[in-house]
């Protein structure tokens, strides 16, 4: 018999997906290529990490996936390809995780980013059946799917990166505050915009996309 799926949290009514064929899946080695392409499209995406070849790009899908040390992700799947990625850091004691997302310059806009971040946060803060008569179950990071079982989620997104809190909003999170001059870029100190969102939170509007479990050789 099928495990029973996770249930929504809080209240959660959204119509049919616009991205019709677009879906996350498991990050995988093979994506390497992609992602190296992706870091080299836009000068930016150094803040992501330090992808300037395919061995540099190897080496941050399996940073991003390491999920002895609680990370997770997926890729934002567009025509077989990934064009993007969104993941999670998890403190299992705390229940709580660390969302971040990234898309390529040309799928940036429509809506895909905060798509791909609601789904994610969506699985994230659910609770399978076995877990509600379990309370005290640790979060669950399954092979092939998505993480469950948390009941906090942040993020932080650079001020001058106003884009990406469109997406933060648009995946349900809450603006929480302000970390004055936490980055230095390019001799200047950056401010960083933090936001989080509980499990009782409302959820938002925006279309989730599938979750494609289906197996492909790395």
């Amino acid at each position: 018999m099928p495990a029973a799926p996770p249930s929504a949290p809080a209240s959660d009514a959204r119509g049919p997906s616009p991205f019709d064929g677009d879906a996350l899946r498991p990050l995988r080695r093979a994506d390497a290529e992609a992602v190296r392409r992706a870091f080299a499209a836009d000068p930016q995406m150094a803040r992501q990490g330090d992808v300037d070849d395919l061995e540099s790009a190897r080496a941050y899908v399996l940073h991003v996936t390491d999920a002895s040390r609680g990370r997770h992700a997926a890729a934002v799947d567009v025509d077989g390809a990934a064009v993007g990625v969104v993941g999670l850091r998890v403190t299992a004691e705390d229940r709580r995780g660390w969302l971040f997302y990234w898309v390529r310059p040309e799928h940036r806009g429509c809506g895909l980013a905060s798509a791909a971040a609601a789904t994610t946060a969506h699985h994230a803060l659910s609770t399978a059946a076995d877990e509600a008569a379990r309370p005290t179950t640790a979060p669950v990071l399954r092979a092939g799917g998505p993480v469950t079982g948390l009941e906090r989620l942040e993020l932080g997104h650079r001020a001058d990166n106003p884009a990406s809190g469109v997406v933060a909003r648009a995946a349900g999170f809450v603006r929480e505050g302000l970390e004055r001059g936490k980055f230095l870029v390019d001799g200047e100190r950056v401010d960083v915009v933090t936001y989080g969102r509980l499990r009782d939170d409302p959820a938002p509007s925006t279309p989730l996309l599938p979750w494609d479990r289906a197996p492909a050789p790395d």
